[in-house]
């Protein structure tokens, strides 16, 4: 339920922002020149993260803040490629806001799994 929750509020989120910047048809990074910057990117910010998972789940328990790190710099290194090679888009800022809110509920995502055992 909690996910389905999530997943219609991203939709939501997603047309609003899209109707409200004006973002027509989503444009993809793969089509540009910076196809290969962003392929390596994305590549070698996995390959950290999957190389550095165990260690990270040794180390401490609550794993919630090594998945922030992750969606941090992931979203993060997302919108500065919209940003820099969709000029004419503003695909970036609702990406943002995907950043805003993933980060939102990662943090508090004990509260709600708590909140909603407990009802």
């Amino acid at each position: 339920m909690f996910f389905i929750i999530i997943i219609l509020l991203s939709l939501f989120i997603n047309k609003f922002l899209a109707k409200w910047l004006g973002v027509e048809k989503k444009e993809k990074i793969s089509e540009t020149s910076g196809k290969n910057i962003d392929r390596w990117g994305r590549g070698l910010i996995l390959l950290t993260f999957l190389c550095t998972l165990p260690y990270a789940i040794e180390e401490d328990i609550n794993v919630v803040k090594w998945y922030m790190c992750f969606f941090i710099v992931s979203f993060g290194f997302q919108s500065f490629m919209e940003w820099k090679y969709l000029k004419t888009s503003k695909q970036y800022v609702i990406t943002l806001t995907y950043l805003l809110l993933a980060l939102v509920i990662m943090y508090n995502v004990d509260y709600f799994f708590y909140r909603i055992l407990l009802l």
